[in-house]
Parts: C-alpha cells; structure tokens; sequence
C-alpha cells in the first residue's frame, strides 16, 4: 500500500470511537465508575475473551451477577461459603477451578493492595521497551503460590512460553492507553502506551500479513514484538493504537466475505 501510514490512522480514527464499544468486551469494564471495579472485571472479561464477541459479553455479565454487581467489594470480602455460587461458572475451557483460583488470588490481592496495576508494573521498569517483564512477572505472581492449579496457567499466558498473550496485552491496552476517544481507559500511570504490545488475534493477524507489516509464520510471541516495532514506524509513542486499525479493518472483511 502506497501510503500505509494514512490508511491506518483512518482506520484508528474509524474504529476508536465510542460506537466501537456496544459490541466489544471492554463494554463490560465501561459500566463501571471505580477504578477496582474496572480492573477487576476488566481483567477477568479480558482473560474470557476468545470466541465469539457475544459469548464473550454473556459470560462476562454472569459475573458481575455472581458478583452482585460490585466485583471490588464482593472480592475483598467474599468469604469461602460465597464462592460456591461459582461453581457452575464456565465459559469453554475455563472451568470452575480456574474460577476459584482467580477468586482466590484477587482476593489476596486486593486485601494488600489498591490497585492490580501493582502485579504488572512492579515487574517493569521506565527502561524496559516493552510490557515482556510485566507479563512474566504477572504469570509468576499469579502461580506464586504452591497450591495454585496447574491447569489454569493456560488461561494466563506468558512470553516464556512464546504466547503470544493477546488477552492480556488487550487488558494492559484497555488501563494503560490514554486519549480523549473515550474507549481505552488510562487509568494505570506507572506503564507507558509506547511500552504496550499488540494484542494479536486471527483479525488483527490476518490483516496485518495482508498490509505487509508481519512476515513472521508463526503467530507466536516473536511476532508480536515484529508487528509492534513495525507500528512503532508510524507512532513510536502509542503504537498499539492501531490495534483498532488492524482489528477493526479484519472484523469488517469477515462480515463481507473477505478473505
């Protein structure tokens, strides 16, 4: 494409809007005002997110019932009796032991702490080019403790296993980037836009190979850092802005039958 840069700053100007939301995941974390609110939920609609976008939003608000409706305050007072209302909670792979689990280390963690920002950023430093150490450390702190099931490091990806971590990099882009679109939050301050990586999914893959900024073959972690240093070419400071670009553009080709 001649003019590459032009096309996907439209496309961001296209999709980084509030119409975008409705039909999106991060919906879920917008209905709420507190910052622990949309943290939480946020975090675990962000881990949920694979399928479709509907199913996604629907299991999503299950647990904001499960959770009457106020995640930060069930999570920090919940007690062990409150949990067994959870145990009939799945969304396909996840299942009820990866529930009592996140249960179990939010709890912990917010007992301690104000903020989840605190798991990631603690791990990273204002010279780290990108989120890689926040997201190892995550996954470590998260699987810290020896009783935690091993079954549900899946479900927490990290770029020691060359996961490309599309879930929580979208989780990282929805607290970290700040501008005044009104989608992602910018709520987190210890971690800068231009250390965030592009969540790659089948979409944003797919459109991203067509346009020449991936060559990689594999969809793994190293070609996340290749499309992101490539995106660094046209906004070295906010890079993953154009994830509404390359998702949004794959979402339209799929509704009109482009392959």
């Amino acid at each position: 494409m001649k003019n590459l840069k032009a096309y996907l700053d439209a496309q961001v100007e296209r999709y980084n809007r509030p119409d975008f939301i409705p039909a999106d995941p991060i919906s879920i974390p917008h209905r709420f005002e507190k910052l622990q609110d949309k943290e939480i939920i946020g975090f675990w609609t962000a881990v949920l997110a694979w399928g479709q976008r509907t199913t996604i939003i629907n299991s999503a608000n299950r647990l904001i019932e499960l959770t009457d409706g106020a995640p930060h305050d069930f999570i920090v007072n919940h007690t062990e009796k409150d949990r067994a209302r959870f145990l009939d909670f799945k969304h396909r792979t996840f299942q009820p032991t990866d529930t009592l689990w996140f249960l179990e280390f939010l709890q912990r963690h917010y007992r301690k702490n104000d903020s989840l920002e605190t798991a990631f950023s603690q791990h990273l430093t204002a010279e780290d080019a990108t989120v890689e150490n926040a997201l190892r450390g995550f996954h470590n702190l998260f699987f810290a403790d020896e009783n935690a099931p091993q079954r549900t490091r899946k479900h927490i990806a990290t770029p020691a296993r060359k996961s490309s971590c599309k879930r929580l990099n979208m989780f990282l882009r929805w607290m970290v980037r700040d501008d005044d679109k009104g989608v992602d939050f910018g709520l987190w301050k210890s971690i800068k836009p231009a250390q965030l990586l592009i969540p790659l999914d089948v979409h944003v893959d797919r459109v991203a190979r067509r346009l020449g900024l991936l060559h990689r073959k594999q969809t793994d972690w190293l070609s996340v850092l290749e499309l992101t240093e490539n995106l660094r070419k046209y906004d070295a400071d906010d890079p993953v802005k154009y994830d509404f670009a390359l998702f949004g553009a794959g979402v339209l080709e799929k509704k009109e039958g482009v392959r």
